[in-house]
């Protein structure tokens, strides 16, 4: 009490009430970069037990963060500077959005009381104290705190937000005075709601179920969204008793085991032939958690992967907006994929379906012989090393239920196309975005989610010199990564594009006096104090693999790869846009 009668209120200052409440929200780790706006942030994580992770990018922390919680489960947590350590990390946080990854994003900014004054690093061209505007366009929502008395009640959004519906990436703009501002103690009261998922009525579930079992070439085709709501046992229910053949989105590898015999593989540019054939000329296509997106459906042309209509299509998804948004819908249901798939399935088990003749053996048929066209390169001893060869020996190696984390180019391409993952969740790979850079750094995160199973970072030569400190924290951190560096001494994708279309790779190509340039990556681990490991035979990188997964040492093995393109069964529409002049 004061001496004039008042109670006094107890008051902590916010920042260490903050970690606090990320403590009892179960935050294990946070990843960030400092900044002088965060300072208060970064004393009260040191005394506390959430860990937190310092990159030397915050590209970096943004993509291990995303990594962590596709690995875990659970929000990944951003701390970031303001102005360049903000726009440093807005890719990565981009990334997550286009993938529908839970991301808490924290910013520190200017002052609130010099909003608008241009102080040091403040970005205001439009809008006083504008720059929580720059993440406007991929995040779920973007909060600045104007007022201390706000934080505990926007923090506590975020989190429900990030997770909510159609997960993503939510931004809390905190100016720095605000984190060393007082707060009543237990000001942080309020927690994040359970929420039980939207499901579907037996009625519709009955529905679905019927139309599958009398349709006479039906095909599910499953997405992301499957694996993110843990519907992988569910989807193979309902596969397995109506026997209809699954086909996924590059998102969807590993919704369902690469063994089945009713999977027919990934669709679109990348995809499978029997993949493409089958979801081409069904006659009923019921989408499970996928955007039909361009890739995956061969640029929407109907004469490669989706004919919608005459197909008919019914579409199960957590995002309203995204049903009718690239295909006509018949059957529009706003629901979480393992509730849905989990209510048509018991409807399904006292469905009578049609008769499918020898669909298992016409789909092992498709996928022999697609996969025919690759076996001999995947026991290939050439020098450099064949890709093939490379995802042979690492499929060998590599437990089973380790997580393989690529970047994007062929060991992305030709991972979701030929590697089997017989593990839901385990393939990790960015898609929307298809950001370069993601590889080396999210493998991080899923380590720090993951610590008892194996991490492999299967990623190319441009993408990991495009950021080498993952190495410098990885072993600040005590992550043992394993990255192998498919070297093809370019940016191969695009490379091989413009040679087909232009005739040779200008500005695509890693030269020096007119000859392939190689980093020493192996000497650039080395110099970090990992391990480093270059392949100088293909008969080497088998036990170079396990030798690095047994050690526990976050190592880098550099193996030269010829550049060669990954098979196109489907259709990219860009193909058609270019054009060679003189």
């Amino acid at each position: 009490m004061t001496k004039d009668g008042e109670r006094r209120i107890e008051t902590r200052i916010a920042a260490y009430q903050l970690v606090e409440y990320l403590e009892r929200l179960d935050v294990k780790v946070v990843f960030g970069l400092t900044g002088h706006t965060i300072i208060a942030m970064l004393d009260a994580l040191g005394k506390s037990k959430v860990r937190f992770i310092t990159t030397r990018h915050e590209q970096i922390a943004a993509h291990a963060a995303d990594g962590y919680a596709r690995a875990s489960g659970k929000p990944g947590v951003l701390l970031t500077h303001l102005g360049p350590g903000l726009t440093n990390a807005a890719t990565g946080v981009a990334n997550a959005a286009l993938d529908s990854i839970p991301l808490v994003v924290i910013a520190g900014d200017v002052p609130s009381y010099y909003f608008g004054r241009h102080p040091h690093q403040e970005v205001n061209l439009h809008l006083d104290g504008d720059q929580y505007e720059i993440y406007r366009p991929f995040c779920k929502r973007i909060y600045r705190v104007d007022h201390a008395r706000d934080l505990p009640r926007i923090v506590e959004r975020a989190f429900h937000l990030s997770q909510s519906g159609r997960p993503g990436p939510v931004l809390v703009d905190v100016p720095m005075d605000i984190f060393s501002a007082d707060l009543p103690v237990g000001a942080f009261d309020k927690t994040p709601a359970p929420i039980i998922p939207p499901t579907i009525d037996p009625a519709t579930a009955e529905k679905i179920a019927r139309a599958l079992a009398d349709a006479e070439r039906p095909v599910i085709y499953v997405g992301g969204g499957v694996q993110a709501a843990r519907a992988t046992r569910e989807l193979a229910a309902l596969a397995e008793a109506l026997q209809v053949p699954v086909a996924h989105t590059l998102m969807g590898k590993g919704s369902m085991r690469e063994d089945h015999p009713l999977l027919v593989g990934m669709t679109g540019f990348w995809g499978t032939p029997i993949a493409n054939e089958m979801c081409r000329d069904a006659d009923l296509i019921l989408a499970v958690g996928t955007r039909l997106a361009e890739a995956n459906s061969s640029s929407w042309d109907p004469r490669f992967t989706f004919a919608i209509p005459p197909t008919r299509l019914i579409h199960i998804d957590i995002d309203p907006a995204e049903i009718g948004r690239n295909f006509p819908t018949e059957l529009g249901v706003v629901a979480d994929a393992k509730n849905a798939l989990g209510m048509i399935a018991d409807a399904a088990r006292g469905c009578k379906h049609r008769e499918r003749g020898n669909l298992r053996e016409k789909i092992a048929q498709g996928r022999r012989a697609f996969a025919e066209n690759w076996a001999a390169q995947w026991s290939s001893d050439q020098y450099p090393l064949r890709p093939e060869r490379i995802l042979s020996e690492v499929r060998q190696a590599l437990p089973e239920d380790g997580f393989l984390v690529t970047d994007v180019g062929w060991n992305k391409n030709g991972v979701a196309q030929q590697f089997p993952i017989t593990v839901p969740g385990t393939f990790i790979t960015p898609s929307g975005l298809a950001t370069m850079g993601f590889g080396p750094a999210a493998a991080l995160g899923v380590k720090i989610a993951q610590p008892n199973r194996a991490v492999l970072a299967l990623v190319g030569d441009g993408a990991f010199s495009s950021n080498m400190s993952v190495v410098a924290t990885a072993m600040e951190a005590e992550i043992p990564v394993v990255w192998l560096v498919m070297d093809n001494a370019a940016f191969g994708t695009i490379a091989g594009l413009e040679k087909a279309h232009y005739g040779w790779s200008f500005g695509c190509l890693f030269e020096s006096e007119g000859k392939e340039y190689r980093v020493a990556y192996a000497d650039v681990a080395r110099a970090c104090g990992a391990q480093g490991i270059f392949i100088r035979a293909a008969k080497d990188l088998g036990p170079a693999l396990r030798d690095a997964f047994a050690s526990g040492i976050p190592t880098v093995i550099h193996a030269p790869m010829e550049n060669v393109p990954t098979p196109t069964p489907g259709y990219w529409n860009i193909n058609d846009i270019y054009r060679r002049g003189e």
